[in-house]
């Protein structure tokens, strides 16, 4: 049987295990990533020149990080590695893709290993819109690849455990963090724990987490209500308003802002591979669907890592193990007995931390309904809540792509990566529905944008 041609999207700890995987069986993969450097954004390196040491730049998570880039640094002579490289569309058994030098290139597939990762999940706040106000990622982004900080006193404001793990970062590399601002209460921590204990280790890096961040000084609140990110447009952010758990106002200065709730599944290119979705009310997201193998419903589609769903970085390893495997053992490849099985349980306990996480760090949904009127909920056409609201009203508007069409919500350069969740929140309560009946925002190529093509480049196909 002729090898299949194998494509791999991303380069973080699912799709470094996945070309891992691959090669091992000896199948050369393309492993296209827009990265500069394979990693992912959890393990995303330094430039080459600074010299921070890993333990410096990932903290408890060093060992595994410096094990995923060397891995991966070993692999580059066997694989056809893409970076620097965005894959903007998937259509006919081919991945359209433009690469930093411009150019548009169709990569055909026999099988396809989405592990696209994840974004920050954000819930909009009154004047989060103001210069100064960052997603978490981007903050660690800032910190990680460009060694700064996003302000000289910056406030950390959502829930998650990326909430501690940014701050502490900060901390860390010398800056100044003026709060901590969780607005998951401290009982939902309490009630999650039984779930939480199915990873200990994990459990406990975050106990460290918070207790460095203690003894750090760092003033830290649970329960808090955001009420607003002050600051104007000239000078951008000067402080963030919350009500505390007892009802106290309390105002922190502050020239920047990380916020964020967790993480959501980057699932553009697995809705334009056609793959089928459904609704989680744990996190109450539309994810897409995949087996306990990693098959997409899609034959040759392959999911990986936080891609699918949001278990985090470990499982995310063994996710993309486990894809690799199936597809291999799907092309009739031999693979080793038990390993999947293996694999499967591995997964399953990272499922239940994960579910528990999703019960200590709850998505603040009563804020999305409270949000102000003038309140932006789309930055990037800013879209205010009040906006959103009329359309409901005025049109009947009850579902996302319809909303969308009307409002424009979601329709800018982020696609409704940062406002989409929160805006069907919005939708959903003003209309009186449950969520799942919004639906979620279609995707659509080019998912993130790109230079026209010259006469010169090939066209790609209709969406």
């Amino acid at each position: 049987m002729a090898q299949p041609s194998i494509v791999v999207v991303g380069a973080g700890p699912a799709g470094v295990r996945a070309a891992q995987t691959l090669v091992a069986a000896g199948i050369r993969p393309v492993v296209i990533d827009e990265g500069r450097r394979a990693g992912g954004q959890i393990y995303r390196r330094q430039p080459e020149g600074f010299t921070r040491s890993h333990e410096a730049l990932y903290g408890t998570e060093a060992k595994r990080a410096r094990d995923i880039h060397e891995t991966f640094d070993a692999l580059i002579p066997q694989i056809d590695y893409r970076p620097e490289t965005l894959v903007w569309h998937i259509s006919g058994g081919h991945v359209w893709t433009v690469g930093a030098d411009g150019a548009h290139r169709s990569v055909p597939y026999d099988v396809l290993i989405l592990c696209t990762g994840a974004t920050d999940r954000v819930m909009p706040v009154k004047g989060w819109n103001h210069a100064g106000t960052y997603s978490l990622g981007a903050a660690q982004i800032a910190l990680k690849a460009q060694a700064c900080a996003i302000g000289s006193k910056v406030v950390f404001l959502g829930s998650g455990p990326l909430l501690y793990l940014v701050a502490q970062q900060y901390v860390k590399a010398g800056a100044n963090v003026a709060a901590v601002l969780n607005t998951a209460p401290a009982s939902a921590r309490i009630a999650a724990l039984p779930r939480l204990a199915a990873q200990p280790g994990a459990l406990w890096n975050g106990v460290m987490l918070t207790m460095a961040l203690k003894r750090a000084g760092v003033a830290m609140h649970h329960g808090v209500t955001p009420i607003e990110i002050e600051g104007d447009a000239q000078n951008g952010v000067s402080a963030v308003a919350v009500r505390l758990a007892n009802g106290r106002e309390m105002r922190f200065d502050c020239d920047a802002v990380g916020m964020g709730h967790h993480l959501r599944p980057e699932t553009q290119l697995a809705d334009l591979a056609r793959c089928e979705f459904a609704f989680d009310p744990a996190v109450r997201q539309w994810l897409p669907v995949r087996d306990a193998d990693g098959r997409a419903s899609v034959q040759g589609v392959y999911l990986g890592g936080d891609g699918a769903r949001i278990l985090g970085a470990r499982s995310a390893e063994a996710s993309g193990t486990l894809a690799a495997l199936t597809a291999l053992g799907d092309f009739g490849l031999p693979i080793v007995a038990g390993e999947r099985q293996k694999l499967r349980r591995a997964i399953a306990g990272y499922d239940r931390f994960a579910k528990g996480l999703a019960q200590a760090f709850p998505w603040p949904v009563a804020q999305a309904a409270a949000l102000p009127g003038d309140a932006i909920v789309c930055r990037c056409e800013s879209i205010s809540a009040g906006d959103l609201r009329a359309v409901v009203n005025e049109t009947g508007a009850r579902e996302a792509n319809r909303a969308k069409a009307l409002s424009r919500v979601g329709m800018g350069r982020c696609q409704g990566r940062y406002c989409g969740l929160a805006a069907a929140e919005v939708i959903a309560a003003e209309a009186g529905v449950p969520i799942e009946t919004v639906g979620r925002l279609r995707g659509a190529a080019p998912v993130k944008p790109v230079a026209f093509c010259t006469a010169n480049e090939p066209e790609a196909p209709a969406a």
